[in-house]
């Protein structure tokens, strides 16, 4: 048994029993073992970024890309094949379409929508754009720009410049002129947090890069550039969280390996209208991964107080100095924290540590309980910075499972796992 897993298995019982509360926290729910819904000899991967819903409406499909390589970027001519995987006839993979818009780590940020047709971002006609689909007819209709998150209701959606975060973070962003990089430009007046109306295709810049300067880090040379990256729409659509960066040179980040991170960041909110623009953290917080729990509360993992140490935290908007500091000395590392539906517990995985095996647990939220769910061997071909598999998790919207990928068995797939609640 590792550190962690002795650790975090006495936890379990040991917080439980020393947190003055009366009223018992809820039981951790069964999680079963991973099985794999995707198989070689292609590579396959959820066809969009930790967090997002990967279930259909009916929960029956799962949106995945299948890929024909690792060990390096994807450029503008490596496609992609969106597909589905049918949970209800032996996961029979069903191809909708393909895309040349896409990445390891969010894929191409493929998104259900209520009434069971799906959207992702492709380029055409020389363009990024969002492609909504009727995949069972085959019927699609154009926004003119991509998305990178997109409201509960299907009706609009948040849209950033991934031509400049391609050369900003290159493992994020896509390769080609779909857009516009404005790479001669550090603070762009007129680029910056879209919101775009899906019905129509119209779009609204609801804060520029330039506006939000006075909140971000500085940057001291000539070759630096500021972008906003990481957006995510809270459950009652009406805040967004961002994620806003600088770089001091990034005509060096494609050509960078290993985790060499040149880049400042500060994690934000604002509303759907461009009003009330909030920093969630102090100065030298930073901030990586995070997750919604409701329409005010936020996980975010950060550098606590300041320091080198990544921790997880969960705080309200509009009360950003109570912050929490969860499970500190067992999770003071970069999570992808999301929350169960109900609120109460958090599923987070992280890098790889020495021994090459990412770690996985459940924290209950009451009394940050933890219990571990699994440790997961990286090959050294899935190491490499720009395509590395990532865990990635969610959870379908009812709780009863968690769908991740990983490369343990020694290729890129995706897995479910079936999860029980003893309620």
């Amino acid at each position: 048994m590792n550190r962690l897993a002795a650790i975090t298995a006495g936890l379990v019982a040991v917080f439980s029993v020393f947190t003055g509360c009366d009223e018992q926290p809820p039981p951790f729910p069964t999680v079963g073992e991973p099985y794999a819904i995707t198989s070689g000899p292609r590579d396959h991967l959820l066809a969009n970024y930790f967090g997002i819903n990967a279930w259909s409406p009916d929960n029956r499909y799962v949106g995945v890309l299948e890929v024909n390589f690792t060990g390096r970027l994807a450029e503008q001519t490596d496609t992609a094949v969106v597909a589905l995987v049918d949970l209800k006839d032996n996961n029979k993979l069903i191809s909708i379409s393909k895309t040349v818009c896409w990445n390891f780590q969010e894929a191409a940020m493929f998104h259900w929508l209520p009434d069971g047709t799906c959207l992702f971002n492709d380029c055409r006609d020389g363009r990024f754009v969002t492609v909504i689909l009727d995949w069972r007819t085959g019927r699609e209709r154009i926004i003119p720009v991509p998305v990178s998150a997109v409201d509960p209701s299907g009706e609009w959606a948040v849209s950033i410049n991934y031509a400049r975060l391609r050369l900003c973070r290159p493992d994020y962003g896509y390769a080609g002129d779909g857009q516009d990089a404005r790479a001669d430009e550090i603070w762009p007046e007129d680029d910056g947090l879209w919101l775009v109306n899906l019905r129509t295709g119209e779009r609204k810049l609801i804060l520029s890069v330039a506006q939000a300067r006075s909140l971000m880090p500085e940057i001291t040379g000539e070759d630096g550039l500021a972008y906003f990256c990481h957006t995510i729409i809270s459950p009652n659509a009406k805040r967004i969280f961002f994620l806003a960066r600088t770089v001091e040179d990034f005509s060096g980040q494609i050509e960078r390996r290993g985790h060499i991170y040149s880049w400042d960041t500060v994690s934000l909110t604002i509303n759907t209208d461009g009003t009330d623009l909030r920093r969630c953290f102090p100065v030298g917080w930073k901030g990586s991964h995070f997750n919604w729990k409701d329409d005010e509360t936020l996980a975010v993992t950060a550098c606590w107080d300041g320091g080198s140490c990544w921790s997880h935290t969960i705080f309200k908007v509009g009360e950003e100095e109570k912050v929490r500091h969860l499970a500190p000395g067992i999770l003071d590392w970069d999570g992808h924290c999301v929350f169960s539906p109900d609120g109460r517990f958090i599923s987070t995985e992280g890098y790889w540590n020495s021994d090459g095996y990412r770690s996985w647990v459940l924290l209950r939220l009451e009394d940050e309980a933890i219990l571990p769910l699994g440790r997961f061997f990286v090959p050294d071909r899935y190491k490499e910075q720009y395509s590395r598999c990532d865990l990635h998790a969610r959870w379908r919207s009812d709780g009863k499972q968690l769908a991740f990928n990983s490369v343990h068995e020694g290729s890129r797939q995706v897995y479910l796992r079936d999860v029980e609640w003893d309620r």
